[in-house]
């Protein structure tokens, strides 16, 4: 199709990836984006972070064991995503699939300029990252996703940013570190022209949201 401002990753599937913090709910999002679109009759994948066979072992040992600085840190979440992308994702693409990720390279832009790389520095890394077709945000405020946390999972030591010293308390460190992610996933939410959907919203709402922008895409046929 002509003037498509879709598939710019040259590829005929469709790339749509859900980005947020730890705790806002991404994973319910892409596993009820993935039925509805095979509901449709379209070929759908999925693609979390750190979940290449090759790499995700390693990079959770080394968490584990509390072996990772900032370089290693950047280092093996780019071999993990260039494996995914490899064997999984382009894969995909080329078959004419729409692939979800969760999380996606804007994520290593932000945790690793966070923890003070050079902003640039991680862009050159991920210049292979093909572009994505759309791109939502699940936005929540710090106070309601440390509640959640709490409620939930419990608060992860690198999602908390004690690996870079903030605080010894690990709430204090927990939400200086989120406030310094939010505030890089507004500029690139700005520069990236992410769709930004309140993470405060039922689950169902966030759904059905995404699930109207995605259908407008799907009707186009440009995906077959």
């Amino acid at each position: 199709m002509e003037n498509n401002k879709y598939q710019k990753h040259g590829y005929s599937g469709l790339l749509i990836v859900i980005e947020g913090t730890d705790g806002t709910g991404k994973s319910t999002q892409v596993n009820m984006l993935q039925k509805y679109i095979e509901a449709q009759s379209y070929g759908c994948m999925l693609s979390e972070w750190k979940t290449s066979r090759l790499i995700s072992d390693v990079i959770t040992e080394a968490k584990e064991r509390n072996l990772l600085n900032t370089t290693t840190f950047s280092l093996l979440y780019a071999a993990d995503y260039a494996d995914r992308l490899e064997n999984t994702i382009i894969p995909a693409l080329k078959a004419g699939f729409v692939v979800i990720l969760d999380r996606y390279i804007y994520t290593a832009y932000i945790r690793d300029s966070v923890r003070g790389h050079d902003i640039n520095w991680v862009k050159n890394l991920y210049d292979f990252a093909p572009e994505p077709d759309m791109v939502f945000y699940l936005k929540m405020p710090v106070d309601k996703l440390l509640k959640r946390m709490i409620a939930t999972t419990g608060l992860d030591y690198f999602e908390s940013g004690r690996d870079i010293g903030l605080s010894t308390d690990i709430y204090k460190s927990f939400e200086m570190y989120q406030n310094r992610c939010l505030d890089e996933y507004e500029k690139l939410a700005q520069k990236y022209n992410f769709k930004i959907l309140d993470g405060c919203q039922t689950v169902f709402d966030i759904h059905n949201q995404i699930k109207t922008e995605v259908k407008k895409v799907l009707d186009l046929g440009i995906v077959k």
